[in-house]
């Protein structure tokens, strides 16, 4: 074999490695470019409802802690009401560039969003005004965690507003999927008991404060 015909083999396989990188790195994307408009929004629904259940296991935690407070059906609806708008601003705008916070300010945010929530159902049984704004405030925060995780996944050129729609329909659907386990757990079977405060919310929250305060920590100074 020819040094010329031996560097031009070389060269060759190097090119075609090279072509060959990103064209596997945007597989998906060429995929769901692919996709009909009724595809792709189906396809990005169901991904907003598992990137709640099962995979968001904070968030999952964050909506139990609103539902915890109490299981009447008009304080979850406020809570979840002020919570929907306000991730669903920042997932927009997020999404569209015009704001793009690192992951590492908002990860642990999300955490020490549960935290608060949790604390406030042991001293605070009842809702408050108080209680929506922070609500609300930490739904901004959430927000940026979904936009965080669907810029990984990245969306469609060819249907980026009804994929982000649809997504974000389908993280609704997560959080009601919640609210329903939830009922399920504790709102079925204490709802309206005197003890409901003292023996379900108080031991339930203190385990969440734990366990939130924990990845609080592990998102500041392990990752």
């Amino acid at each position: 074999m020819s040094r010329t015909f031996a560097s031009r083999l070389t060269m060759g396989t190097l090119s075609l490695l090279v072509a060959s990188l990103p064209a596997s790195a945007h597989v998906v994307f060429n995929e769901f470019d692919l996709m009909t408009k009724n595809e792709a929004g189906w396809h990005f629904l169901w991904m907003g409802f598992t990137h709640i259940l099962p995979l968001g296991f904070d968030h999952i935690l964050f909506v139990l802690s609103l539902y915890l407070l109490s299981p009447k059906l008009k304080t979850i609806m406020v809570q979840a009401t002020a919570f929907t708008v306000a991730h669903s601003i920042t997932l927009g705008l997020a999404m569209y560039g015009v704001i793009n916070p690192p992951s590492s300010v908002i990860e642990p945010l999300i955490a020490i969003s549960i935290v608060v929530v949790a604390i406030e159902n042991i001293f605070w049984p009842k809702l408050r005004v108080s209680r929506i704004g922070i609500v609300f405030l930490f739904g901004l925060v959430h927000g940026l965690g979904f936009a965080g995780a669907l810029s990984e996944l990245g969306l469609p050129q060819k249907h980026f507003f009804t994929t982000l729609i649809t997504f974000n329909i389908g993280v609704e659907l997560g959080q009601i999927a919640v609210i329903l386990l939830g009922y399920l757990l504790f709102g079925y079977w204490f709802s309206g008991k005197e003890y409901y405060h003292k023996r379900i919310v108080v031991p339930i929250s203190l385990a969440v404060v734990l366990m939130a305060g924990y990845w609080t920590v592990e998102r500041i100074f392990f990752t």
